[in-house]
């Protein structure tokens, strides 16, 4: 059974930054890609960035282009999202999750595996 644990939601002003964490449990961790999304209140959860197993090539949603930048670290089993000059509309609960497959996709049914996630909120 994949566990995954996210971390380093919290509030901040707009133009901020956060760097999220997710941890993930059981073995393979480099296999698989990985990737992030949100979901804000009355809305669908969305695609954000998702990175490949070997973390070579990463694929974003286009409102955080330039802003936000997913990395991992296979050896600590973790997926990072560092996420600059945020704006209240990037206010949301972050998921991560762990794709079907070793190959970056930004589509929510190629991904078995998901966190609890971790709010974060933008202030105005």
């Amino acid at each position: 059974q994949v566990q995954l644990v996210e971390s380093g939601g919290g509030l901040v002003q707009a133009g901020g930054s956060l760097r999220l964490s997710c941890t993930a449990s059981g073995r393979l961790f480099g296999t698989y890609a990985m990737g992030w999304f949100r979901q804000a209140p009355g809305k669908e959860r969305e695609f954000v960035a998702a990175i490949s197993w070997s973390g070579n090539t990463a694929d974003y949603a286009d409102s955080v282009k330039g802003r936000f930048t997913i990395s991992r670290d296979n050896a600590k089993n973790t997926v990072y999202l560092q996420i600059s000059n945020l704006k209240p509309e990037d206010t949301a609960v972050y998921y991560c999750a762990r794709a079907k497959h070793g190959i970056q996709t930004a589509a929510i049914s190629d991904y078995d595996y998901w966190g609890q996630g971790t709010q974060v909120t933008v202030s105005s």
